[in-house]
């Protein structure tokens, strides 16, 4: 059996995330069992939501266990089988962690799932063929529900999720509208992506301004919000809501670091009789077959066209991860590892 290079969390950060809260490592990889299979990985995905999970705090999720390997989403190939459910060279998606091979028992329903990269790349089961884009899908279709004509915007938009939801909205005929940072991502958003328009958040300094150019992008109000960074995004798009909006709560990278988060006008939420809810995409896999189905074919004829920043080798997790904290990478961050 092959020697495997691990990255463990090795202690847990002090408000902002360090390098040096990881470790690599160097570790036998154990000889099968019978039900096993043996995979090789050959991208493991970066997400925000892992910095939360390095913290001992109270969550959605258990925190990552000190000592032991990140978690996280891996695609790869299946190298040793003893199992009849895959053969030899299937191509695999799972939760195979900060590590170059994984041993997983195929029986263990969700743990491991064949994909087709005819159309579809290996690495996107990662991204926009993959968890990020059916959280999109379900922040979009089960909650916001938008009617066509509508004005939906989403936070960090030219992301993994954000970049997912664009293409989705678009499809049920809504005006799309991304917050992103910098006119390179923005640009993106709007070509590549085909939002129809999107705002820099980094050209202002507070929610007022911020709001302001919103309104030029979003005329007719916001009927519907994908909340990804909370802060002075959330404050400035709440401004511009129309009355019975909805929003989705997906994420809140604003205070990963542990620190508040205020809200400047929680009243608006009355006012305009908003729904707001919050939601954990793993919580609902009766959706994930239909909702990968229509990213699998947007994505397919090319309206998604999803970008990705890839790190090389195992050793370069870390400060890739912590890059795409702070918005250093340009859609969805992956390790490659072969």
């Amino acid at each position: 059996m092959p020697q495997n290079q691990q990255i463990l969390l090795d202690n847990r950060p002090q408000g902002e995330a360090v390098a040096s809260n990881f470790k690599l490592v160097v570790s036998e990889t154990p000889a099968l069992n019978e039900g096993e299979v043996l995979v090789r990985h050959h991208y493991l995905s970066l997400d925000p939501y892992m910095r939360g999970r390095m913290n001992d705090a109270k969550s959605y999720a258990q925190p990552q266990p000190l000592g032991q390997v990140m978690q996280g989403g891996t695609v790869g190939e299946v190298v040793e089988s003893r199992s009849p459910k895959f053969a030899v060279g299937d191509k695999v998606v799972g939760m195979g962690g900060w590590q170059e091979y994984s041993v997983v028992p195929a029986d263990q329903a969700g743990m491991l799932r064949k994909v087709d990269t005819t159309h579809v790349p290996l690495s996107h089961y990662l991204g926009a063929v993959g968890m990020p884009g059916v959280t999109a899908w379900y922040g979009l279709v089960k909650i916001i529900d938008p009617k066509p004509g509508q004005t939906v915007v989403v936070s960090a938009a030219s992301g993994a999720v954000g970049s997912a939801l664009g293409a989705l909205a678009k499809a049920r005929g809504c005006r799309a509208v991304g917050l992103a940072g910098g006119p390179d991502k923005c640009r993106y958003v709007t070509e590549e992506l085909g939002f129809d328009a999107c705002v820099d958040y980094k050209q202002h300094q507070d929610a007022y301004s911020l709001s302001k150019a919103l309104r030029e992008a979003a005329p007719n109000g916001v009927d519907g919000l994908f909340e990804n960074v909370g802060g002075m995004c959330l404050d400035a798009v709440m401004l511009r809501m129309n009355a019975f909006a909805r929003i989705a709560m997906c994420g809140m990278i604003a205070g990963y670091d542990g620190q508040p988060i205020p809200m400047a006008y929680p009243q608006l939420i009355l006012v305009n009789r908003m729904k707001v809810e919050g939601f954990i995409v793993s919580e609902h896999m009766e959706v994930w077959p239909e909702a990968l189905k229509e990213l699998g074919m947007l994505v397919g004829s090319g309206k998604l066209r999803p970008r990705e920043s890839v790190a090389e080798g195992l050793a370069s997790a870390p400060e890739a991860f912590l890059g795409m904290l702070k918005g250093r990478n340009f859609g969805k961050q992956l390790v490659k590892l072969i």
